[in-house]
């Protein structure tokens, strides 16, 4: 049987303007990140595509885009250092989403001046945002900033030999919860993360198309508050 190209069925479908925008920008970042000259494809480098952890039944090898064509073990690795991260982010921002969502928020001072953090409002994780002092996301994203800066200077370099996710400033406490175990059991936690990063980086999309598109996840008709702000600007 012929590969079913998953994302021209989905393109092909009846969506909003704003929606495809969104598909748009989704599908093309994982393009334009990278740049690069990349070598013909050789034995070697297809072998090393297909001993990645991550590939599992029953999809197996999932790149219907063809990145990993002729990608050289560098740019695997650099793909997979941005997989990582983006799974990360995406379980922490599902959760947290599911956390505001219900209510619940944390109960010390958000600011010195006394503001709770229920003052940024809860029901509408996407607004709560929006209710944050500019130095607030600014502390935020340069915090993200600075853990970027340092994993990035570990050595060895996650593309000159290192392991992909696993600098110890960011991951220390990862490092720990899998220090005594085989590798063996070892394999099987990083597979797992992996594969739970990609389905709540497909998650947090879903609540962001449904909070911004009705009718975009059909699952989500009318239970999710809608956000009237954008989505690409954060400021």
């Amino acid at each position: 049987h012929e590969p079913i190209d998953r994302a021209a069925i989905v393109l092909r479908r009846p969506f909003p303007k704003k929606m495809k925008f969104v598909l748009a920008l989704a599908l093309a970042a994982p393009a334009v990140a990278f740049v690069g000259p990349a070598p013909a494809a050789t034995p070697t480098a297809v072998k090393a595509v297909t001993d990645m952890e991550g590939i599992t039944m029953p999809i197996g090898l999932f790149d219907p885009l063809g990145f990993s064509n002729g990608a050289s073990t560098e740019a695997l690795q650099w793909y997979r250092e941005a997989e990582i991260k983006h799974g990360r982010v995406a379980m922490a921002a599902f959760v947290g989403f599911l956390i505001n969502y219900q209510g619940i928020t944390f109960p010390f001072d958000l600011t010195m001046g006394g503001d709770k953090f229920a003052s940024l409002g809860t029901g509408n994780p996407l607004l709560a945002w929006d209710n944050v002092s500019d130095k607030g996301k600014w502390s935020i994203l340069g915090f993200i900033g600075l853990l970027e800066v340092l994993g990035e200077a570990e050595k060895p370099h996650y593309m000159r030999g290192g392991k992909s996710g696993t600098h110890d400033l960011v991951w220390y406490f990862g490092s720990k919860y899998i220090s005594g175990k085989s590798e063996e059991a070892r394999l099987r936690s990083r597979t797992a993360e992996i594969n739970n990063g990609r389905l709540a980086m497909i998650g947090i999309m879903s609540f962001i198309a449904a909070s911004t598109v009705p009718g975009s996840v059909p699952y989500f008709t009318e239970d999710l508050m809608q956000y009237s702000g954008s989505v690409w600007a954060p400021f």
